[in-house]
């Protein structure tokens, strides 16, 4: 059940960080999926803090990013985009597993 909530999510956050940086999408609408997401893995209930997989771990790390750095960070500092695209790009299945990204369940 875990996966799946964690598969599905990962689509939505590609899709979402996607269109939040080709200015498709306001930050508003960003934060409100990043915190849609966090009130529904709440209700897993989880303990361990470790995630199951790489693919769960960079989920958790952009997901920490997205919301962690301010919408003009996001937009303006190359290497934080570069780095985040990074790690969609794995999470699309079409780059590798990015060393370091260190993503927690929260």
């Amino acid at each position: 059940m875990l996966e799946l909530f964690i598969e599905h999510k990962t689509q939505q956050l590609i899709y979402y960080a996607s269109r939040f940086f080709r200015g498709r999408m306001p930050h508003t609408e960003l934060h409100l999926f990043i915190w849609d997401t966090l009130e529904e893995w709440a209700q897993f209930g989880v303990r361990l803090k470790t995630p199951q997989s790489y693919r769960e771990q960079v989920f958790w790390h952009v997901l920490h990013q997205l919301e962690f750095w301010p919408e003009q960070q996001l937009m303006s500092d190359d290497v934080l985009r570069q780095n985040i695209q990074y790690c969609l790009s794995y999470l699309r299945g079409k780059g590798a597993v990015p060393l370091d990204c260190i993503g927690i369940r929260p």
